[in-house]
């Protein structure tokens, strides 16, 4: 977005999605005459998870109550709309319902409430079968839970906004410029880029996809390793597909941070279903056909990936049937509201999840930031962190001066 970046800088943050935008902003609130840059190795900012994605604002429900997401996304939800609101973004609360389709389902929605009450979810509501269709005439359930604090945005929008502050502070936000090496120095960090060089007093790697390379560069362990998920999304057309009015969620897998097949009313009118969850053989593989043998063989070397694979197989076989069925994968979404069976489902754009895994296989499903010398990773940020960026900016600046 600027020219050349700085020979040298006192803050460099590695990153221009939404978080490394939101750290960026919040530390020139904190030092309003620091010389920062953002370096972002795209053509422009945003350009992964931040614009590949259903937009959704989430409330707060889903996450455990002792966890970092838990207690940053009922307080950036708030924040982001306060925000937006600001500075003239545009947005929709339109609510969302997470429902029970079997009497099989009700604990899960039972553990989902006590999760939102917790969390200090605003308005949270439990409905009975006769009360789902007040909130949503076509959906069918035998319970529901109902945030009307839910909303979507166009998050690229948002960072957008976040770029322009860090320009009026002073700040300069660098795209084309992939981060190649890092080599620490006494005094400071050089950062050898597809521009050329920068030294920087303290370093910020919120570099998503491309974490966790650039964090073992500095010296931080290989575990977790982040595994790229694909998710792919459909898109309904159709007199059918009018009978959503908001976004209708079923009750997720409890072992998995993921959220299952939904539906999600977007911004700009149209009703998605998804996203699935296949482990990609590439970490840009927007497309199907993208494969980058290097990314594929650390994921394959990872001993976590087997380790997920074995432990979580009947997923896997669930997400494979609903890649390569439309109709399964649209069917998933019928449960809830059987009027859409009647629905055209059309490929819409995926979205890559950067998703941190243990070494023993386990999907990490909370915020990781780690810390090397004179630097801050943030390791793992999936959902809800483009939520949650306003407070998990100031978790990550608060690391930086600990």
């Amino acid at each position: 977005m600027h020219g050349l970046p700085p020979a040298e800088c006192d803050f460099t943050v590695v990153g221009g999605g939404i978080l490394g935008l939101a750290v960026a902003r919040e530390l020139l609130i904190r030092h309003p005459d620091a010389r920062l840059c953002v370096l972002e190795g795209g053509r422009g900012i945003g350009e992964h998870q931040t614009s590949h994605s259903s937009g959704v604002i989430h409330a707060g429900i889903y996450y455990r109550p002792d966890s970092l997401k838990a207690r940053l996304c009922a307080e950036g939800a708030r924040e982001l709309y306060a925000y937006c609101d600001e500075r003239g973004v545009t947005y929709a609360k339109a609510g969302k319902l997470i429902v029970a389709t079997s009497e099989a389902e009700l604990a899960g929605l039972d553990e989902l409430e006590r999760r939102g009450r917790a969390n200090g979810v605003a308005g949270l509501r439990r409905l009975a079968a006769g009360e789902i269709r007040e909130v949503e005439p076509a959906a069918a359930g035998v319970a529901a839970l109902h945030s009307p604090e839910t909303g979507v945005v166009d998050f690229l929008a948002v960072a957008e906004s976040y770029a322009a502050d860090i320009a009026r502070a002073g700040g300069t936000v660098h795209c084309g410029a992939n981060v190649t090496g890092v080599e620490s120095q006494p005094g400071f960090l050089r950062l050898r880029h597809a521009r050329g060089e920068t030294r920087a007093a303290t370093a910020v790697f919120c570099a998503g996809l491309w974490s966790d390379r650039l964090a073992i560069a500095c010296g931080a362990p290989a575990d977790p390793r982040i595994v790229p998920f694909r998710g792919g999304y459909l898109e309904l057309a159709g007199p059918a597909a009018g009978a959503v009015r908001a976004s209708v969620y079923p009750i997720p897998d409890p072992e998995l941070p993921f959220l299952g097949a939904h539906l999600t009313r977007t911004l700009d009118g149209r009703l998605l279903v998804g996203p699935s969850a296949l482990i990609a053989p590439a970490r840009d593989a927007y497309r199907l056909g993208t494969v980058r043998g290097r990314d594929l063989g650390e994921t394959l070397a990872w001993p976590g990936t087997w380790r997920l694979a074995a432990r979580h197989w009947r997923a896997g076989v669930r997400e494979l049937r609903n890649a390569a069925s439309r109709r399964a994968f649209a069917g998933e979404a019928a449960r809830m509201v059987p009027a859409l069976r009647g629905a055209r489902a059309i490929a819409a754009p995926a979205g890559i999840r950067a998703q941190a895994v243990a070494r023993d296989g386990t999907l990490i499903d909370d915020f990781v930031v780690h810390r090397t010398e004179r630097a801050v990773h943030v390791r793992n940020a999936p959902s809800p962190a483009a939520t949650s960026s306003l407070p998990l900016a100031r978790l990550v600046a608060d690391e930086i001066f600990r």
